[in-house]
């Protein structure tokens, strides 16, 4: 998996500002999922774990749909998802992108989540060099308010957070790869 748009942070700053603490925050959290997914061919990408249905496949398409909602359609105040997402009728197949994934070649996956990553970066970088830490989603929340970019970016890293652990686990029962992935 390559890093597009290299970012300068390579951890969180020690004493760094919100805006290069909580990007730092994302970004160490996507390296490391990027690594547990990286060099794998498609039947690793189907991989599940016990009886669980959850595949490295599956949260590569997840997180790139996540992505793209969170910073394309609320920040922005999109009306519709970026491409594969906008042809989904999400309330009739909740579980496209899972299911979906199996399907796709192991490279298309990959670029379908640098892609939504690199957009992400753009949008997040424009409203923070716009509106500094008080940047506002464009898009109001199910509460009626538009949440604050820093609501966004919390949410983001704990839905990494939690995905990261998911992909450690089904990574370390293909090949024993264990770890951050970080010098």
């Amino acid at each position: 998996m390559t890093q597009t748009n290299e970012i300068a942070l390579d951890s969180i700053p020690v004493a760094g500002d919100e805006i290069d603490t909580l990007i730092g925050a994302l970004e160490r959290n996507r390296r490391t999922f990027a690594w547990k997914c990286g060099g794998l061919g498609r039947d690793d990408l189907r991989r599940t774990l016990g009886p669980g249905t959850m595949t490295l496949g599956g949260l590569l398409k997840h997180l790139a749909l996540v992505e793209d909602e969170y910073f394309t359609r609320q920040l922005l105040g999109a009306p519709s998802l970026s491409p594969p997402f906008d042809a989904v009728d999400f309330d009739a197949d909740p579980d496209w992108e899972w299911r979906t994934a199996a399907e796709d070649d192991p490279v298309e996956l990959v670029r379908l989540w640098e892609e939504c990553v690199a957009r992400s970066r753009a949008n997040v970088a424009a409203a923070y060099a716009e509106d500094g830490p008080e940047a506002r989603a464009r898009t109001a929340s199910s509460g009626g308010a538009p949440p604050a970019l820093r609501r966004l970016m919390v949410d983001l890293i704990e839905e990494y957070a939690r995905h990261t652990g998911h992909a450690d686990l089904i990574r370390e029962s293909i090949d024993g790869l264990v770890g951050e992935g970080m010098s």
